[in-house]
């Protein structure tokens, strides 16, 4: 036991909690921002595995994980249209539509990939890696987090900037607005569906990149339902958050924490069953939301449409 916890052991298990992490991490943030402008977005998981597949297509077709990235975060963003017409513009049922979203994400992207894609196993590989200079020369830490991808040091400066423009700025002011008291905003001059169709884009960008960082870095490849209920548990995070991208931050970690272990067990030479290991991750977060559940704070207006001058 003593050789599997070596270096090498732990920098591929701290390798893999940050691959794990990651699209949970990118997903929820974009989640989150469409929360803070009060728009439940339920079909979160659909618009993840649109942004997979399109992000995985393009970068299969082009060879570049940019322009994958990229792709996604596009998909992400046509996949999020749905939710910005008929919830943000025409003031349907939030939670209708965005179920709605879900199954239309599942059924596209399955359908695309059995007909052009089933009939070989393609692996994108690996991107290139980014290594910083003496950071990845420490020993554990630095082979596991500072070899790590461009794509990922790219995506921790998103997420580190939707934090500081959501509390730091007035555009994050007017965010806030749009979701805890929308009537406020409108006599302050501003616009809640201007607002909240900025927010709702953002976020499909954000959760499209989500998509994409899950069939591109964390598994190389793309197959139906990847996600596997990572959008759901997106939400789940998003709302224990209280708006604060640090908890969504840690939250995420913890979650990459989870799926690792199991593997992790089962190296040490542990008989613990696969469907155990799956249900380890929905696990912990089952038990979080009960414990965290009553003290979770969410817009006031969340799910909610707005129409100027109604009482």
């Amino acid at each position: 036991m003593s050789d599997l916890l070596s270096a090498a052991f732990v920098t591929v298990f701290i390798a893999t909690v940050i691959a794990q992490a990651m699209p949970l991490m990118l997903a929820a943030v974009g989640e989150n921002i469409g929360e803070q402008a009060g728009v439940l977005n339920l079909g979160i998981e659909g618009v993840m595995l649109i942004g997979a597949y399109t992000g995985f297509i393009v970068t299969l077709t082009t060879g570049n994980f940019w322009l994958g990235m990229l792709a996604g975060a596009v998909g992400g963003v046509v996949g999020n249209l749905a939710m910005l017409v008929l919830n943000v513009w025409l003031g349907l049922n939030q939670i209708v539509v965005g179920l709605a979203v879900t199954l239309i994400g599942e059924g596209i992207t399955s359908v695309l990939y059995l007909q052009n894609n089933a009939k070989s196993v393609t692996s994108l590989g690996a991107p290139p890696e980014f290594k910083i200079p003496f950071l990845a020369d420490i020993p554990v830490i630095g082979p596991a987090l500072f070899q790590q991808s461009a794509l990922f040091w790219v995506a921790v400066i998103f997420v580190i900037a939707a934090g500081f423009f959501l509390s730091r700025t007035n555009w994050g002011l007017s965010i806030r607005a749009a979701g805890q008291k929308p009537s406020s905003l409108d006599a302050a001059g501003g616009s809640v569906v201007k607002i909240r169709s900025h927010a709702v884009l953002l976020s499909g960008a954000f959760v499209g990149l989500g998509g994409a960082y899950l069939a591109l870095i964390t598994t190389s490849t793309f197959t139906p339902f990847i996600t596997n209920g990572l959008g759901f548990i997106a939400i789940v995070i998003t709302m224990l958050s209280r708006g604060r991208i640090i908890l969504v931050a840690i939250t995420s970690v913890v979650y990459g924490l989870t799926v690792a272990i199991g593997p992790a067990l089962q190296v040490l030479g542990y008989n613990v069953s696969a469907d155990v290991i799956k249900m380890i991750p929905f696990i912990v977060v089952i038990l979080t939301l009960i414990v965290f559940a009553r003290t979770s704070v969410v817009p006031p207006a969340l799910g909610t449409s707005y129409t100027r001058g109604a009482r």
